[in-house]
């Protein structure tokens, strides 16, 4: 199974708020996220890491090039600025096409438990992607999930429909759902939310797995929370 990391935003709401790192080496509890991501899914078996970084913030690409050369051989990195989320996975796609997958942003903050849970049980699916969900809204424009009583994915929201669950930004897809991707690509189509609901048209079978909380850190603010978040949960 391969692993891969969108970390090619800009990180402008940090910026402005005062924060000089690139957002993927913010520190959590210091740690950068991106390396974080990057040890939890080693200890989840990853055969191959796949991570696109901007042009932008040559400081973070020297970061994974050093990680390359130190101690990590399985990384693969693609430089590159994209105009949204969709179009980032769309560059990364191609080293994806052989085996299931898990795709996250560089800045999703969740307990390193579920996801191990959420990895296993998307191993030993037979669905065509397993989305991880949470009911902890925090979200400056949240993505709600429509779900039947079996967890299965019925449609994805902009807003609030009577919906338990919004999206975490973790995707497991099996290899064959690349071509929703390329569809929404060649319809003009941008942003994650937008591919996820052309994979409900397409008819692929998704599946939630509700997290008990999932963050992401757009603001300055955000660091804080992430970091008490994991330290409650270590003190459990």
């Amino acid at each position: 199974m391969k692993f891969a990391i969108i970390a090619a935003g800009e990180g402008s709401r940090l910026a402005q708020e005062g924060v000089q790192l690139p957002k993927p080496l913010v520190t959590i509890n210091g740690e950068p996220m991106l390396e974080r991501l990057i040890r939890i899914f080693a200890d989840n078996g990853a055969e191959e890491v796949v991570i696109i970084v901007n042009q932008l913030h040559p400081q973070t690409e020297t970061f994974v090039r050093k990680m390359m050369a130190e101690k990590q051989n399985n990384i693969r990195l693609i430089v590159k600025s994209t105009p949204s989320s969709m179009h980032s996975f769309y560059e990364i796609s191609k080293y994806l096409e052989d085996v299931p997958f898990c795709l996250t942003t560089v800045d999703t903050i969740f307990r390193e438990d579920e996801f191990a849970d959420y990895i296993n049980q998307f191993k030993a699916s037979e669905a065509d992607g397993m989305m991880a969900v949470t009911d902890f809204i925090d979200d400056e424009k949240p993505l709600y999930v429509a779900t039947n009583s079996q967890l299965g994915i019925t449609g994805f929201h902009d807003a609030d429909q009577g919906d338990k669950y919004i999206s975490g930004g973790i995707y497991c897809l099996k290899p064959h759902t690349l071509s929703t991707l390329r569809r929404c690509i060649d319809e003009g189509k941008s942003r994650m939310r937008n591919f996820q609901r052309t994979l409900i048209e397409d008819g692929w079978q998704l599946r939630a797995v509700p997290f008990s909380k999932i963050l992401d850190v757009d603001h300055a603010s955000d660091i804080e929370k992430a970091e008490r978040f994991l330290n409650e949960f270590n003190r459990l």
